[in-house]
């Protein structure tokens, strides 16, 4: 779905159209972020792209605002930084209508409503932007395109709500996924709960993020679903196994356990430099641990058996994932600043919930950082259609 000069001109002029937002400059990014989110979620199902008119003002006029390159990448990063769940389709043009030159944000109706920022579910009808209702929201999730769907926001076919740990999901994600506020209100049954936070499809089949998420037992409805841990003793693979662990279970545990094995298998020692002794570490833990929320955050879960596998050597850590590069990723930009697309959107959503991802982009470049300055070369890549594989160095 797209938009062509013409139709920009047609809205940038019609001073009625609930399709189009104007700001006068980029001062309040709540505002604009706002419009991104109620955009994306066309509750008035007009199923044609939002656009949100940076340099124009309310009354249609010019406001001369300086459109240059570093405002359009600002606009554009909006698109995955993590504030707006799921990640809305949009892109950021700098176009010249009438003389005047604007940023225009155009952005495509969502698959799967509703996207929310921190939470809330921003909508506009008519001259109205606001949180929706109760009833509003329902509407949304009747908006589904499901046969259009990720991978991880299907439903996961033979499964039911019994396989989901319900007290996990009421005391832990609900609070972390929802402000309190709305969480007060009436109206939401557990079934719309679940649905809202794309847990579960059609007739409550729970979806594959839901059984990541959520799940008693995982690996019986996705199986390669865990991680397999291996410490060596020696440089090569046939050197004897000093320590091996099968880490699986809901995704948040083979993280949190993934952190402690992190902790426990980095060597610390001490350095002397004239009177200043400091520890020294063969690893930055932050970097692996970045690397390794990579991994689960973006390999493949469709069509493989295949676990991340991490195989910890004595001169290096090796981190291997399911599934190649993905959308505007390629081999040629892989781990370039700012170049990323999301395989698993709902399954990033909820490491976002759980704060186990802060932002969104920049995992790579805080490891090449920490690495950086503990005196590790910089990790390396091996990009195949296939799998992801990286080897980190230890210091010498």
């Amino acid at each position: 779905m797209t938009l062509e000069n013409e139709e920009l001109e047609l809205l940038f002029s019609d001073m009625e159209s609930d399709r189009v937002e104007r700001k006068e400059s980029a001062a309040n990014d709540d505002r604009i972020r706002e419009a991104i989110c109620a955009f994306a979620n066309d509750l008035p199902n007009h199923q044609r792209p939002g656009v949100i008119f940076v340099g124009q003002r309310n009354d249609g006029s010019c406001a001369n605002f300086p459109i240059d390159d570093r405002l359009l990448l600002r606009l554009g990063g909006w698109r995955s930084d993590g504030k707006i769940l799921p990640f809305p389709v949009m892109r950021v043009d700098r176009k010249t209508i009438s003389g005047c030159i604007v940023a225009a944000i155009i952005v495509e109706p969502t698959d799967n409503p509703p996207t929310k920022i921190d939470g809330r579910i921003w909508i506009r009808v008519g001259p109205r932007r606001g949180i929706a209702t109760a009833e509003e929201e329902r509407r949304l999730l009747e908006k589904r395109r499901w046969g259009n769907l990720s991978f991880d926001a299907q439903g996961v076919i033979g499964s039911s709500l019994a396989d989901l740990d319900m007290d996990y999901f009421e005391k832990v994600y609900l609070p972390a996924a929802i402000p309190a506020e709305i969480l007060q209100e009436n109206g939401r049954s557990r079934e719309q709960q679940l649905q809202a936070l794309r847990l579960v499809q059609q007739n409550n089949i729970p979806t594959t993020t839901a059984i990541l998420l959520l799940g008693k037992n995982p690996r019986a409805w996705i199986p390669g679903a865990y991680i397999q841990f291996l410490r060596i003793e020696g440089t090569e693979l046939i050197n004897p196994i000093k320590n091996q662990r099968l880490i699986d279970g809901p995704i948040a545990d083979q993280i949190k356990s993934l952190d402690e094995l992190i902790d426990l298998n980095v060597e610390r020692g001490t350095t002397v430099g004239g009177v200043v002794r400091q520890d020294s570490e063969d690893y930055p833990p932050v970097a692996l641990r970045q690397l390794v929320r990579n991994a689960v955050l973006h390999r493949s879960y469709e069509g493989t058996n295949a676990p991340i596998r991490i195989t910890w050597y004595s001169d290096r850590v090796e981190i291997q994932s399911p599934g190649g590069p993905y959308g505007q990723v390629t081999k040629a930009n892989f781990g370039q600043t700012g170049v990323t697309d999301y395989r698993n959107p709902t399954i990033a959503e909820a490491l976002r919930n759980l704060s186990y991802v802060e932002r969104f982009g920049v995992g790579i470049a805080i490891a090449r950082d920490a690495l950086a300055k503990n005196g590790n070369p910089p990790p390396e890549f091996v990009i195949e259609d296939q799998h992801v594989h990286v080897t980190v160095r230890r210091k010498t």
